[in-house]
Parts: C-alpha cells; structure tokens; sequence
C-alpha cells in the first residue's frame, strides 16, 4: 500500500520545479499596477526552553499614517496588554529606538533588547535591514530577528549562554489596496522563502468575469473562474515536500465591498492528516509537530 502523502502529491500542484507548470503563468505576470501595502504583519513563534517548558511569542509590526512599530505579546493571548511590549518609532513623544526592557510574563522573566536605529524598510512595516530584535526567555536565548553579528550576541551574553528551539508556527498579513498581493513565506525550517503572489483580474480587463490566480515562485498553483460563484474554496499544493491546504474566501469583496476582507490561508499538514482543517481539540494532541500557516486579510479599496 502506497503512503498517504504519495496519494495526495499526485493530485495536488506541485512547486518543486518553478520551470515548468501545468497552468499558464501569464496570470502571474507581474502587470504595472504595484501590490497593496502592507499595514501589519504579526508572526508567532513558538519557543522551546532548555527545560522543554514551550512559551508562544507574537511579534507585530505596524504601520499607519500617524505611527510605524511593533509590540510583543507573550502567550496564547496576543492582545494580553498586561504582557505586552510596546514601541512606537514614529512617535514625537517616543523616539527610543535602541534600547532594553525587563519584564514578567507568566512564570517567565522577559528580557527585550532592540535596536532600530538604522532599521531599513521597503512598503510594509516590517524592517528588511539594519537591526536587531533580542529576546531573552528565563536567562535564556529566546528569539533573535534581524542582522545582529554572533559576536555581538557573545559580546552581550556569556559563551555559555543557551539558546532556545524557535519554530515560527504562522504568520498573519493585513493588507489594502488593490486586488495584487505579494509576499514571501518560508513553509518549514529547512525550506527556502517562495515567492507568492495573488492577484484578482477580469474586473477591468475585459473578462466576463472575475478570475482569481494564485502564483508560488512565478507559477500558477491555482486559478479560479466565475469567482462571483466560487468564492469560497480550497487546494492541496505540494511545496518542500510538504502537503500545504490552500483556502481562499472572497466574499467579501463581493457582497459587503464597503467592510469587508478577503482571506487567504496557506496551511502545511502531514500527510497524516485525513482531514484539511482539523479540529482544535486534535491538533492539540501532537503539540510536538510543528506546522506553519501564513494568513492575509485582503481590503479592497478600489
């Protein structure tokens, strides 16, 4: 008897090789319109203590017309503001752009050090260069973003000094503007970052109707007609090896266009798993397994 995850890769679109595909990539096809900006991005990771004690840490970054920075939450309950840390770097009463923080979370004594200082940006409010973000879990190495030096982290801590197991477990976009989406996600630890690009056509071009592409390193994995009819629905892509559920859900956008969001979930799975979207109550039964889901909330303003 074949194994489960070779029955599944055989029907689901594979991105191993981006050189060829069974689609069109001319959907894909990065056309003049730029892609919506992003106004945060918030990524959870699950950190795993020399002492096997897990704590859940989500760091989001933001960016609106009046301010730009992010906050730290400790937990399962990222909105928590007890535990929260907060920064604002665009505010004229706040400016501390580098420094360090003490803190308590839970049973936990937090210590964040970051320096943002000569942090460089492209659209969205996540930096790409030019700092660093340091947590520090229970005397441990907990979390470290961004471009600091080994021999910085050495400088500031004894060698002997242990770092704790980081898996970023999901990572959740809010974006506005057009119907063009861009963005990177890196589905495993050993994996590379892909390319992904969503885009929604048919609306200006000439297309009797809407017809919804979506792109993983320039080739189309799925593309969707008649979306007035289709907008809610789901498919298996074969990525680094892993089985990942593709679900997107664009009501919204047609049937309360004035508030309402597009979302698109990509979410890895073994191919253990007999269902796509298992029951909170399971998955807490493997909490050793770590899996990955990226989610973006899509507003259209135009």
């Amino acid at each position: 008897m074949r194994d489960i995850v070779s029955c599944f890769s055989e029907s689901a679109v594979s991105v191993s090789n981006p050189s060829c595909s069974s689609y069109s990539n001319t959907a894909c096809i990065n056309p003049s319109l730029s892609p919506s900006i992003q106004n945060s991005v918030a990524c959870v990771y699950r950190i795993t203590l020399s002492t096997q004690k897990k704590i859940l840490i989500t760091v989001t970054w933001c960016k609106t017309n009046s301010a730009q920075g992010l906050s730290i939450s400790f937990g399962d309950d990222p909105s928590a503001a007890a535990t929260a840390f907060r920064l604002n770097t665009n505010s004229r009463l706040f400016r501390k752009k580098k420094g360090s923080k003490l803190m308590e979370s839970g049973n936990s004594n937090i210590e964040v050090f970051w320096d943002l200082s000569n942090a460089k940006y492209e659209a969205g409010p996540e930096p790409v260069e030019g700092f660093h973000l340091l947590i520090m879990v229970d005397s441990e190495i907990g979390l470290i973003l961004g471009d600091i030096a080994e021999e910085t982290v050495a400088k500031k801590f004894k060698p002997t000094t242990s770092a704790a197991n980081v898996s970023l477990i999901s990572r959740r976009e809010h974006c506005s503007g057009n119907t063009l989406y861009s963005t990177k996600a890196q589905f495993c630890d050993a994996g590379i970052a892909h390319e992904i690009l969503i885009r929604c056509t048919g609306e200006n071009e000439g297309l009797r109707s809407p017809v919804l592409s979506v792109c993983i390193d320039k080739k189309t994995v799925i593309r969707v007609k008649r979306l007035q009819w289709n907008f809610r629905g789901n498919q298996t892509i074969f990525v680094d090896n892993l089985l990942v559920d593709l679900m997107w859900d664009v009501h919204d956008w047609f049937f309360n266009p004035a508030s309402g969001y597009a979302v698109f979930m990509f979410r890895t799975r073994s191919g253990l798993d007999s269902r796509l979207w298992l029951e909170e109550k399971l998955v807490q039964k493997d909490q050793e397994r770590v899996e990955f889901s990226l989610l973006i909330y899509a507003c259209k303003n135009q």
